[in-house]
């Protein structure tokens, strides 16, 4: 393990507009907390063609990785775990003495906070939008055994558009997971174009979007009763996976 030969290691976010994210506080609060020297930076870059440089310092040991960058990034790396590999999307970057290694640790998060909260009924789920984090939460829904479909502005074939939806077809979809990121600060009053008067009690929100802590999709869910969760709790069990990754 490259930390035990290291008096400081570095760490970091690799993506674009990171000046709202909760990553560097979270790392570097946990890094005082436990007397560690370590530190954890924001990498906003404009595009990936510089990216190996970050891990060009010895001190650099690993990385986690955001909008718009996850899918994108894999082909950077010397290697993918299986589950990155099976999910194709990479949140979590480990650098070894082979190379820079992919890992998804988002799905992991997004399990564990959803188990929380899930209940029988929910087994029929709405996923908005097809990026990174989508492919994750979609990963998870088909471990589970949740019968799912994405949702796209440009859909592709297996996936809907936002106009093929209607106030029934959301009534039948108990569990609608929002991985686009409408309503995050500083953009709050933004959200997904979805019928929300389909919504009922018997609805489970979960919009991965954490800043604000509830977003106008919570909100609109909220108002017809649905229970909503926002992305924080799956944020927090990411990133300790993260961690774990980076010191095994």
């Amino acid at each position: 393990m490259i930390q035990k030969y290291l008096n400081v290691a570095e760490f970091g976010l690799i993506g674009r507009n990171l000046s709202h994210s909760f990553s560097a506080e979270f790392f570097n609060s946990k890094f005082q907390k436990e007397r560690l020297a370590h530190r954890y930076s924001n990498f906003d870059l404009p595009n990936l063609n510089d990216v190996r440089a970050i891990f060009s310092k010895e001190q650099v040991t690993g990385m986690n990785v955001t909008i718009p960058y996850k899918t994108e990034i894999m082909s950077h790396l010397d290697r993918l775990d299986a589950a990155a590999l099976a999910i194709g999307a990479v949140n979590t970057i480990k650098s070894t003495p082979n190379g820079l290694e992919g890992y998804n640790t988002d799905a992991f998060g997004f399990e564990k906070s959803l188990k929380k909260h899930l209940l029988a009924h929910h087994n029929r789920a709405l996923v908005l939008g097809t990026g990174g984090a989508s492919k994750a939460v979609c990963f998870v829904l088909k471990s589970m055994n949740i019968d799912h479909i994405s949702v796209s502005r440009n859909p592709l074939r297996d996936q809907w558009s936002y106009a093929q939806l209607d106030a029934k077809t959301v009534s039948n979809h108990h569990l609608i997971v929002n991985c686009t990121p409408l309503g995050t600060f500083p953009k709050v009053k933004d959200f997904p174009n979805i019928p929300y008067e389909g919504i009922g009690p018997d609805h489970l929100l979960f919009d991965l979007v954490y800043n604000p802590a509830e977003t106008e999709f919570l909100k609109r869910g909220k108002q017809h009763g649905a229970e909503a969760v926002n992305g924080l709790e799956m944020l927090i069990f990411q990133a300790e996976k993260a961690w774990e990754i980076w010191m095994d």
